[in-house]
């Protein structure tokens, strides 16, 4: 059995990962089962480098907000701003203050510098303007948009003026009071100025759709890409707004659901630019349904990677990341009848797996599922190994890690 195992690992490069797969996938994913462990960024990181340098590769995505993420893109790309003023402003959830997110944007901008514009790599952040205790206003989605149209279309076409969306908009504070993700009582996303504002939401995408012809021409094609993704991003959050103020059982079902599709929806507009890869929680990009329990019970629904791969077919790929020990954080050696502890008794600190192989060398054995004793480490669902494309095993993750200079 062990030797069929080994059989099946290779050391985790980009060729080695190429060749688990039938062809050059448009979108490749990478999973991790933990957030914030630079170990894992640097992997990313050297998986990415390799993807540029041999596959031709030219956007990486990151679980990250994607209104923000413009930030990091404008300095990747023509050095607006600093490096500091990015980490601080380009990433949400705190991901800005990781040394191997730090170690990423720095590379890209050096790797762009003094190249010509068709060759230079693109960030992307995918995730919408969301954190676990709420949802940012409308308003700079919303007024972002309305913007670029009001520059470029006859105003008589505009559904409304500026005023109009900042007096249904209010004060933000009333969208993002915390309270909100708790209480429904306390959203302001099923009041009348919301609905109104969801209608003027989509009456402005539809103008900015009907308007394509003109627009591409009349600006940037990078300046339409933005504004479809401030239209994407203002229905999305309104969306999410309207279904925190609801007080029905499938509450968390809906709100989970509106999040993967909001970043679905980004993820989708990556890939009209050509190979990108993504990099996110396991949870987001499998291709199996999600699951977890909050306080309102279980939760169920299909994730950003179900949605991407139901539309790209093969050109979505998918690899998973689980690990040994996280020993910092309470998660020691995998028991030996777990996926992880098979893994863990090979020699090599880290592998990529080609996964179906490995479900066909188990045979009829079946692993147990390994139980994490801490919350902020998901692992491998042995049940899924048919659904992977490949499985990168990293056997020991340091508390702390250095980046390559």
């Amino acid at each position: 059995m062990a030797t069929d195992i080994k059989h099946t690992a290779h050391a985790v490069e980009a060729a080695a990962v190429m060749g688990l797969l039938p062809a050059r996938p448009r979108m490749l994913a990478l999973g991790e089962p933990t957030h914030g462990e630079d170990a894992l960024l640097g992997l990313r990181n050297e998986l990415f480098r390799q993807l540029v340098e041999q596959e031709g590769y030219r956007t990486i995505a990151i679980e990250s907000d994607c209104v923000a993420g413009l930030v990091v893109d404008d300095y990747v790309t023509s050095g607006t701003g600093t490096l500091d003023e990015v980490m601080e402003h380009g990433f949400s959830h705190g991901w800005g203050a990781f040394a191997g997110n730090r170690e990423l944007v720095r590379w890209m901008r050096a790797h762009n510098d003094g190249r010509p514009a068709s060759e230079r790599l693109r960030f992307a952040g995918f995730d919408g303007p969301l954190e676990f205790t709420g949802a940012a206003s409308p308003r700079q989605a919303l007024t972002a948009l309305h913007g670029y149209l009001a520059a470029h279309v006859d105003p008589d076409l505009l559904p409304c003026t500026r005023e109009t969306l900042d007096r249904l908009l209010g004060a933000d504070g009333r969208w993002t009071d915390p309270a909100a993700m708790m209480d429904p009582a306390h959203s302001v996303g099923q009041s009348a100025e919301a609905r109104e504002l969801r209608l003027l939401a989509d009456d402005l995408v539809v103008l900015l759709d009907a308007q394509t012809p003109h627009l591409v021409t009349a600006a940037s094609r990078d300046d339409f890409d933005r504004a479809r993704l401030y239209g994407r991003t203002a229905t999305g959050l309104l969306r999410y707004h309207h279904w925190m103020a609801d007080t029905s059982p499938a509450r968390m079902t809906r709100l989970c659901a509106q999040r993967d599709l909001m970043m679905a929806h980004n993820l989708l507009a990556v890939a009209e630019r050509g190979p990108a890869l993504v990099h996110a929680h396991n949870g987001h990009l499998q291709r199996n349904k999600s699951t977890t329990r909050m306080w309102e019970g279980p939760v169920e629904w299909w994730g950003a990677g179900t949605l991407v791969s139901a539309r790209l077919g093969e050109e979505y790929a998918f690899v998973a990341t689980a690990l040994g020990t996280l020993p910092h954080q309470g998660v020691d050696t995998p028991p030996p009848d777990t996926v992880e502890g098979l893994l863990y008794a090979l020699p090599e600190d880290r592998h990529v797996v080609d996964s179906r192989r490995l479900a066909a060398a188990l045979g009829d054995m079946r692993p147990a599922p390994r139980v994490s004793p801490w919350f902020g480490y998901s692992p491998l669902d042995p049940a899924h190994l048919a659904d992977i494309d490949g499985l990168v095993f990293v056997k020991d993750v340091p508390r702390r890690w250095s980046p390559q200079k």
